[in-house]
């Protein structure tokens, strides 16, 4: 494999660089005097922000926008052997590395190289941990799945004590990170075009905690079913956390709700964890008991690396979200419209759930199915989630990289909801969706769209932003 010399800044060419990842590392390259450059399909608000710092992008990917002096490309796994860079790099024998090897051999670099996983939640607690690390004034480099207003967008960089990071599952993409500290937030069945099943998920999940240092440390949550096999036999430390076992080394008491669905509640720690306060009140200003276990797994991490409790605290309370995790986009007639990334059963439900307790008359559910892969290995997850919503209405699926529809569709699924019965509309085309939603919708109504794709074009056109 081909290693980069950090303290050798080189010329380095991104496939793919409008991606949140490959962006943000492109961006640290960058900021340490790398030449770079790279490819997408079309101008993004990412690209653009890269343009402002000097890195060319080329849009269209052609063999052509390959410089002659680069000395390593960088592919994302959505790039496949019939790309015609990929091709031009395989022929013209440039040494190349996937996105995952970069992020690890730069992780390497740091004394603390932070790696959060899990199915489920991984920005939304990765930019917990930045917020506190940041009120802590420890200056960390930040690698983030969404954008991030406290830093302006995805990446931060900061000094080379402290380095967080998402670390994504697919196809095994984090087993060639370097973390010495390592979360898991939860294991489920997901991205089923690549595995096999759950337990071939579970074995990924424990060659990840393999990863970490005898003098690391693995923070995991404990109501993952069995996680002992996750954990058991490590040589590093592992810390648990739980929203139900008082074993656990973090736990919530107390836990209370406001009018937009806020949770405030009590945490207990164990006195071989921390050596702040055993007990703690901590309020969050992100709605969900979902983001309670965020912050659990967030405060783990701080008091690990010894950041005062009441700094902790104070970050959590001041931290409001990433975009399109319960994001408040605005208010048309009286509706209050929230966008939504959630795009699998579990974090539906979740969203959801967080929803009701937020103060509203009817709540509507916009959902984008993502990929035929995962509305048919989860249809009736799906129909069951979708249900905890007043009124549903579905889009189109979302292919993404997919062309197979397996013989799923947004109209078997709207059969289903109606067959539990829940109320749900379908229709083909975003402008027939806004139609709709704008003929009833009424005054105080909760509107969330929801997915991972453009769904979000729907609020914002409603709003009109």
């Amino acid at each position: 494999m081909y290693q980069i010399d950090f303290s050798h800044p080189s010329s380095i060419y991104f496939v793919g660089i409008g991606g949140i990842s490959m962006s943000g590392l492109a961006e640290i390259l960058a900021d340490a005097g790398f030449r770079v450059c790279g490819s997408d399909r079309t101008k993004s608000s990412l690209t653009e922000r890269l343009e402002r710092k000097g890195i060319r992008v080329f849009y269209g990917q052609r063999a052509e926008n390959i410089p002659p002096d680069i000395d390593c490309v960088i592919f994302t796994s959505a790039i496949h052997e019939d790309n015609p860079e990929y091709i031009a790099t395989m022929e013209r024998g440039i040494p190349y590395l996937s996105r995952a090897q970069l992020l690890g051999q730069l992780m390497r670099n740091y004394k603390n190289a932070i790696a959060v996983s899990g199915t489920h939640g991984k920005t939304t607690t990765t930019s917990m941990i930045s917020e506190i690390l940041l009120q802590a004034d420890l200056n960390p480099t930040l690698s983030i799945g969404g954008i991030y207003k406290s830093i302006g967008g995805n990446i931060r960089v900061g000094g080379n004590r402290y380095f967080v990071t998402e670390a994504c599952e697919y196809t095994n993409s984090f087993l060639s990170f370097f973390p010495t500290v390592g979360i898991i937030l939860n294991i489920e069945e997901d991205h089923l075009d690549f595995f096999k099943d759950l337990e071939d998920i579970r074995h990924s999940f424990r060659m990840f905690a393999r990863l970490l240092p005898p003098s690391g440390c693995l923070i995991i949550n404990a109501d993952i079913p069995h996680w002992q096999d996750i954990a058991d036999g490590l040589p590093c430390r592992v810390i648990t956390y739980s929203m139900s076992a008082d074993y656990a080394d973090y736990y919530p008491t107390d836990i209370t709700h406001n009018e937009f669905g806020h949770p405030a509640f009590t945490v207990h720690t164990s006195s071989f964890c921390c050596e702040n306060e055993p007990v703690r009140q901590i309020n969050l200003q992100v709605p969900g008991d979902h983001n309670i276990g965020n912050a659990l797994a967030a405060l783990a991490l701080a008091d690990l690396v010894g950041v005062d409790s009441a700094v902790s605290a104070c970050a959590l309370y001041k931290f409001k979200g990433t975009d399109r995790r319960f994001e408040f986009k605005g208010r048309v007639g009286g509706v209050s419209i929230i966008d939504d990334y959630a795009h699998h059963p579990t974090e539906i439900t979740a969203t959801l759930n967080a929803a009701r307790k937020y103060l509203h008359k009817t709540l509507w559910c916009v959902f984008q199915p993502h990929t035929y892969t995962r509305t048919k290995a989860f249809f009736n997850d799906f129909a069951q989630a979708l249900c905890l919503a007043d009124k549903v209405v579905l889009t189109d699926i979302y292919a993404a990289r997919e062309t197979d529809t397996l013989g799923v569709s947004s109209e078997l699924l709207r059969e289903q909801i109606q067959k539990l019965g829940g109320e749900c509309y379908y229709f083909p085309t975003f402008d027939e969706i806004e139609n709709f939603l704008l003929e009833n919708c009424t005054n105080g109504d909760l509107l969330i769209t929801m997915g991972a794709g453009d769904v979000l074009k729907i609020g914002e056109n409603l709003l009109g932003i």
